[in-house]
C-alpha cells in the first residue's frame, strides 16, 4: 500500500513533519532534530526504492495527484534522471541533518532553532517536489519553496553578513525565479497546457511551434532563469556569500543539492519538453552560449577560488567551476543523438560533486565548530590533531581534480571522451587545464593540513564528536566506492539514452 504512494511520500513526510515541528518541540523540547532525521531517513529509503525499481523494470513510476490524469491533473514521474537526482537530495539531506545535531547548538540562536528545523525540512521538500514533478508550474511552486526557505536559512547565521547574504540571494534568486516564470507563461500561451509531457506532444505533432517566437523567448526565460539559480557564470555573484555565511549544516546540504536541482531542472526543460534536437535547429546560438559560460565557468571558478582565504569561499568559488562540468553534458552530444559520453560525463558529476563538496564542507564545518571560523590558515597542522576528518578533505579534494580512484575522475573522463566524439577537442584543453587550477588550491589546503612545521600549527583540539564525523566518513568513503563501484555510470547512460528518445 505504501509503496504506490512512494512517489509522493519521499515530499509530503517531510512537507508535514515540518509543519509538525513548531507543535511537537513545544510539549518535547529538543525532538527538533530527531524528526528532521527521522523524515528524510524515510525520503531517502523511499527514494533509493524508486530508482531501484525504475532501474529494475525500465519503466518510470507515475503518480497522479488525485487519480486526475494529465493535463487535467498533476503527475508525478520518477525515471532513471530524476531518480538520480532524488536519492542525491535525500541522502545528502539526512547526512547534512545528522551532521548539524551539534553545530546548530553554537551557529544558530536558541530562539531560532526551532524554525531552522522547519525550514530546513521545507527547503529538502521544495527540492524533492522539484525533481520529482512532471508539471512545468507545479515545478516552479516547488522552487519557491525551496528558494525562500534557502534564504531564510542562509540569514540564520550568527553573523551581521549572513542576512546581507541572505538578502542578496533573494534578490538575485527572485530574479531568477521570474525568468522561469515567464518562460511558464510564453509556454501555456503557446501550448495551452502545462503537463511537460503533454507540452513535448503537442510540440511533437505541430512542428510549427519550435519554430515559434513565443517558444524561443520560453526557452531563452528558462536558460537565464535557471542559470542564476544554479550559479552559472557569470550570474553566480550570489553564491560566495551564501555559502560562507550560512550555518554549517545548512551550507553542507545546500551546496551538495541546491545549485545541482536546479542544473537538473534545465536538463528536464531542455530535453524532456522542448526535445533533445531543440538546441541545433532552433537555437544553435544558445547551445554556443551556455558553452562559452560553461567553458568560463570551468576555468575561472577555481581561478577564483585560488586567491581565498576562507575554506567556505574557497569552496563556493569551487562550485562554480564544478557547475560548468555539469551544464558541459548539456552541450557535448551529436546531431545524431548516437554519442552520449558527454552528457552521461555531465550527469555522473551530479552525484561526483555532491559527495566530494558535501564532504568538503563537513570538513570546513569542523573547522567552525573547534574554531569559530572557517579560516583556511586554521588547517595547518590538522592533519596531527584531527586524523579522519583530514583524511575526508583529502580523498574530496582528490576527488574534485579528478585524481584516478576517485569519483571525479570518471566525470572528467567521459567528458573529455564526450568532447572527442563530437569534434570539441578545445574542451578537453579546458577540462585539464580547469584540473590544475584546482591541484593548485586542493595542495595548497592538503600541504597545510599534512605538512605544515610544528611551529606554525593552529592546533584543532582533536576530533568533532562521531554525530559529525560519521556523515563526513560516508561522503569520504563514497568518493572513493564510486570509482570502483560506479553504480552511477548505468544510471546516467540510461538517463541520457532515455531523454535522447
Amino acid at each position: 500500500m505504501i509503496g504506490e504512494h512512494l512517489p509522493v511520500l519521499v515530499v509530503v513526510v517531510p512537507l508535514i513533519t515540518a509543519l509538525l515541528i513548531p507543535l511537537l518541540t513545544r510539549a518535547w523540547r529538543g525532538t527538533g532534530w530527531g524528526l528532521v532525521s527521522a523524515s528524510l531517513a524515510f525520503s531517502a529509503f523511499g527514494a533509493i526504492q524508486l530508482l531501484v525499481e525504475v532501474l529494475r523494470t525500465g519503466v518510470p513510476a507515475r503518480y497522479s495527484m488525485g487519480d486526475w490524469p494529465i493535463p487535467a491533473g498533476i503527475e508525478y514521474v520518477v525515471d532513471e534522471l530524476n531518480g538520480m537526482v532524488l536519492v542525491m537530495i535525500a541522502v545528502a539531506g539526512t547526512l547534512a541533518a545528522l551532521w548539524m545535531h551539534q553545530s546548530v547548538k553554537r551557529e544558530v540562536l536558541a530562539r531560532a532553532r526551532r524554525s531552522y528545523y522547519t525550514v530546513f525540512l521545507l527547503f529538502a521538500a521544495g527540492l524533492m517536489g522539484i525533481t520529482i514533478t512532471g508539471d512545468v508550474f507545479n515545478l516552479y511552486v516547488f522552487l519557491e519553496i525551496a528558494s525562500i526557505t534557502s534564504y531564510v536559512l542562509i540569514a540564520m547565521g550568527k553573523r551581521k553578513q549572513a542576512l546581507y547574504a541572505g538578502f542578496a540571494y533573494l534578490i538575485l534568486g527572485s530574479l531568477g525565479a521570474t525568468f522561469i516564470l515567464l518562460g511558464i507563461g510564453h509556454l501555456y500561451m503557446a501550448t495551452g497546457s502545462l503537463a511537460m509531457l503533454d507540452i513535448a506532444e503537442r510540440m511533437a505533432n505541430d512542428p510549427a511551434l519550435y519554430s515559434s517566437s513565443v517558444v524561443r523567448t520560453s526557452f531563452a526565460f528558462f536558460t537565464v532563469g535557471f542559470a542564476i539559480k544554479m550559479a552559472l557564470f557569470p550570474l553566480h555573484a550570489w553564491q560566495p556569500n551564501a555559502y560562507t555565511q550560512a550555518p554549517s549544516g545548512a551550507t553542507i546540504f545546500i551546496a551538495a543539492t541546491a545549485t545541482k536541482v536546479s542544473a537538473y531542472g534545465f536538463y528536464r526543460i531542455l530535453f524532456t519538453v522542448f526535445g533533445p534536437r531543440f538546441l541545433l535547429d532552433e537555437l544553435p546560438q544558445i547551445k554556443e552560449a551556455i558553452l562559452l559560460m560553461c567553458v568560463a565557468a570551468i576555468v575561472v571558478g577555481p581561478l577564483l577560488a585560488i586567491r581565498q582565504k576562507d575554506l567556505k569561499r574557497l569552496l563556493a568559488y569551487s562550485s562554480v567551476g564544478q557547475i560548468g562540468y555539469i551544464m558541459l553534458g548539456v552541450v557535448l552530444w551529436s546531431a545524431d543523438q548516437t554519442h552520449l559520453d558527454g552528457a552521461t560525463g555531465g550527469l555522473m558529476h551530479f552525484w561526483n560533486h555532491a559527495v566530494a563538496k558535501g564532504a568538503l564542507f563537513c570538513v570546513a564545518g569542523a573547522l567552525v565548530y573547534k574554531t569559530g571560523a572557517a579560516r583556511v590558515a586554521d588547517l595547518a597542522g590538522m592533519g596531527r590533531h584531527a586524523p579522519w576528518t583530514s583524511a575526508v578533505m583529502t580523498v574530496a579534494g582528490l576527488s574534485m581534480i579528478g585524481v584516478p580512484l576517485t569519483a571525479g575522475f570518471w566525470s572528467k573522463f567521459y567528458l573529455c571522451t564526450g568532447a572527442l566524439e563530437v569534434g570539441r577537442p578545445a574542451a578537453i584543453v579546458v577540462l585539464l587545464v580547469s584540473s590544475l587550477l584546482t591541484a593548485v588550491y586542493v595542495w595548497r589546503l592538503l600541504s597545510l593540513v599534512w605538512f605544515a612545521p610544528k611551529d606554525a600549527e593552529v592546533k584543532v583540539d582533536g576530533e568533532v564528536p562521531w554525530s559529525m564525523r560519521l556523515p563526513a566518513l560516508v561522503l569520504g568513503a563514497a568518493c572513493l566506492y564510486l570509482f570502483f563501484q560506479p553504480i552511477h555510470l548505468d544510471i546516467a547512460r540510461a538517463a541520457a539514452e532515455g531523454f535522447m528518445k
